[in-house]
Order: structure tokens, then C-alpha cells, then sequence
């Protein structure tokens, strides 16, 4: 299994939102009222850039939750089990673990989570196909998706075309 450079990492794989739910609903609903203290994230040191096929970290008073994409519709939601200050070395590139490198990631260590929307296509299946992990806070936003095999953010509240469902 690929580790994605990270040593301990272990993603496991999930499609369609029951899947997820089953899986970790009843962790991801626990976050709900806690602090996000820090988000993590792999800089691409050579680029000057986010490298987003590499997982997202955000840390909620010590509970840390890893989302990451892959393929077209693969999610890996998994917990306390990255080490940011542990190098990632993936052949070829130079990369290192920044905290909130990208603007408007800086502004939301401090908030609180309201809650955890899990988001589809509107037009499909909600238990086929990609989710996308959308993380509420009272003044603010930020969902991680899947942009064709890697990682995606947004700060901006579900289109038309997407359909949310809180976790409360």
C-alpha cells in the first residue's frame, strides 16, 4: 500500500457517503464543539506550492483528523496517525509539513466546529461516488475535495450542484 511518503501513514480507502458514515460518523459528529487548533498541510518546496496529493491535517485539541483523495472517488478519513514533524520523502520532490501555509487557511486555528457536512453530487447517488468533507465553523468554512485524484479546498458555502449532509 502506498504511504504517500509519510512513515505510518496507512489510508484506507472508502467510496459513497454510507461508507463513511458506518465508518467514522460517529467520530467525525464527536469533533463537533472543539477547537481546531491547527491544520497541516505538505508544501512542495521546489514549487513554492501546496502539494495536494498528500493528506490534510487538521488537529482539534489533540484529536487529529487526515482526510485525503484519491482516484476519482476514493476518501481516506483517518486519525492521529501522522507525525507533522516527521519529514515526507517521496522521491523526486522536496517536501516538508507547513501549519496553515495558504491565507485563508491561517484563519481558522482558534474557531470552533458546529459540525461536519458530508457533501455529493446533488444529481447522484449520495452512497456512490466522491465526498467531499465540508468542516462548519460559526464564521467560516472549509471543505476538502476531490479534484480528480488529488486534494481540493474550498471556503465557500455548497453550490447547486452538491447536496450536504450535516453530521449532528
Amino acid at each position: 500500500m502506498f504511504d504517500f511518503g509519510i512513515t505510518g501513514y496507512r489510508p484506507v480507502w472508502l467510496n459513497g457517503r454510507s461508507e463513511v458514515v458506518r465508518k467514522h460518523g460517529q467520530r467525525l459528529r464527536g469533533l463537533a464543539g472543539r477547537t481546531l487548533t491547527r491544520v497541516w498541510m505538505v508544501w512542495d518546496l521546489q514549487d513554492d506550492e501546496w502539494f495536494c496529493d498528500c493528506p490534510v491535517l487538521f488537529d482539534f485539541e489533540g484529536e487529529q483528523l487526515e482526510i485525503n483523495h484519491h482516484k476519482f472517488d476514493d476518501l481516506s478519513l483517518t486519525w492521529n496517525t501522522i507525525d507533522p514533524s516527521r519529514p515526507v520523502q517521496w522521491s523526486g520532490f522536496d517536501l516538508q509539513w507547513r501549519s496553515e501555509p495558504l491565507p485563508r487557511m491561517q484563519a481558522l486555528p482558534g474557531l470552533t466546529l458546529k459540525v461536519v457536512e458530508l457533501l455529493g453530487w446533488a444529481s447522484g447517488d449520495p452512497d456512490q461516488g466522491s465526498v467531499s468533507v465540508g468542516l462548519v465553523f460559526d464564521a467560516s468554512r472549509v471543505t476538502v475535495f476531490n479534484a480528480l485524484d488529488e486534494n481540493g479546498l474550498s471556503f465557500d458555502p455548497p453550490d447547486a450542484d452538491e447536496r450536504s449532509y450535516a453530521l449532528c
